[in-house]
């Protein structure tokens, strides 16, 4: 007797986006130094059709919700782990700038290693 194939999460996932004719998701990865640039990106990718999902916080530049060292640091870890989900829910990555450091360096080993 045989058993079905269970299917993996980013098989369910796939399949889902299937059903729900989701559009082809693209994430936008860098340095948040290329805020302008990941805009600008945004809003080629969202003409083409796609959904786009890219980093919501520039902490490098001042903000009340990162004035305290500690609560930065935190906020950081968490945004990073965010940033991760956003990876696995997308189809493609799209990085943009012309720097790439330890953080976008990261984040490409990451969707690599994802497929």
């Amino acid at each position: 007797m045989s058993y079905p194939q269970l299917l993996t999460p980013e098989e369910k996932l796939a399949d889902a986006k299937k059903l729900l004719s989701l559009p082809r998701i693209v994430v936008i990865c860098g340095s948040t130094r290329f805020m302008t640039e990941m805009n600008e990106a945004d809003l080629r990718e969202t003409k083409a059709g796609k959904i786009v999902v890219k980093p919501g916080c520039d902490m490098k530049s001042p903000h009340e919700l990162w004035s305290d060292p500690v609560a930065a640091e935190a906020l950081k870890v968490r945004l990073d782990d965010l940033h991760r989900a956003k990876i696995r829910l997308a189809d493609e990555v799209l990085v943009v700038g012309d720097y790439i450091g330890d953080s976008t360096r990261a984040e490409i080993a990451y969707a690599r290693s994802l497929g």
